[in-house]
């Protein structure tokens, strides 16, 4: 006789996946494919996301960290994390053909702080150290001119230029409440700091944390589906857990799922970072679905509307 399947509700965050920025960049990849044929070089990861790099490799992609091993006679994409503006420089001075996935709403941040310095601004950037993001951000100045905080004890060692004025700006993809805790604490210390006109994390970032704060905490397991170099990612799984999850783990893919984490729970929350398409976590569900009765519930907290122009070279 076939044993009963254990009882399990799944509840579904929602806005969860794919943003407009990385959407757009994904598009920009396949255009540029199917513009000018395979092979298209990228530099960096287009995104953060395992399976979305192995699918556009199968294109006709190839991802490099460095300009120097592009051939000069194929176009090249810069990823949607952003680059210091060396990068754009050196594929001049090498005469190659490149294209920009840069998000907008990092490119805004790249804007912001290139005002404030013209304004003559001493920059303090929220980030994490080692992520392209923050690399590309602080590569848009001068060396110096952006000095990275990356917790409430930098904040407190830090020793800004006294002959200027003090303003920060934050990384898009961080924690919202981490961020909150930072600047409060540059606030405090620094009464007259310039903060950005509008918030920098951008709004697929907060969304995501906030639909998951929602389930989290009426949830025995969080699962967050995305690749461990995903900023975005992880920082959805420490929302969760703050949030209330009795547990929460980050997942590439189903294969990855430890279903030892989910004996004995009876609701089980299920989210994905802004680089994760939705094939993964409709496999995720089914390989759920094999081990448990599963009832599906969807938690959304807004519907997202947003969309980015793509570059002209490919709506020309």
């Amino acid at each position: 006789m076939t044993q009963a399947r254990p009882k399990l509700e799944i509840l579904l965050a929602a806005p969860r996946g794919f943003c407009a920025g990385v959407d757009r960049a994904i598009q920009i990849v396949e255009l540029t494919i199917e513009r000018y044929g395979a092979p298209v070089y990228v530099r960096h990861e287009i995104v953060h996301n395992s399976h979305v790099v192995q699918e556009l490799e199968n294109k006709g992609a190839i991802f490099v960290e460095d300009l120097k091993d592009v051939d000069p006679d194929r176009p090249v994409i810069f990823s949607a994390h952003g680059v210091p503006k060396s990068v754009p420089a050196d594929a001049r001075e090498r005469k190659l053909f490149y294209l920009d996935a840069t998000c907008p709403l990092v490119s805004k941040v790249h804007i912001e702080a290139e005002r404030l310095h013209a304004r003559g601004f001493d920059i303090v950037l929220i980030g994490h150290a080692g992520h392209p993001e923050v690399a590309g951000t602080i590569g848009q100045l001068p060396p110096g001119s952006i000095h990275l905080i990356e917790t409430t004890e930098d904040v407190q060692s830090f020793t800004p230029d006294s002959s200027k004025r003090l303003a920060y700006v934050t990384q898009t993809t961080l924690s919202v409440d981490d961020t909150a805790e930072i600047a409060a604490a540059l606030k405090k210390r620094f009464p007259n700091i310039v903060a950005p006109h509008k918030e920098d994390i951008c709004y697929a970032t907060t969304n995501r944390q906030e639909a998951v704060k929602r389930i989290a905490s009426v949830c025995d397991v969080v699962l967050v589906i995305g690749s461990p170099n995903s900023s975005n990612s992880r920082r959805l799984v420490e929302v969760a857990q703050r949030a209330g999850a009795k547990r929460a783990a980050l997942v590439q893919r189903a294969a990855d799922i430890d279903f030892g984490m989910l004996e004995g729970a009876s609701r089980v929350g299920i989210t994905a970072g802004a680089s994760a398409p939705e094939l993964l976590v409709k496999a995720v569900v089914d390989a759920i679905k094999e081990h448990f009765e599963v009832q599906l519930q969807e938690i959304s907290l807004t519907r997202e509307t947003v969309q980015f122009k793509l570059p002209r070279a490919l709506t020309a």
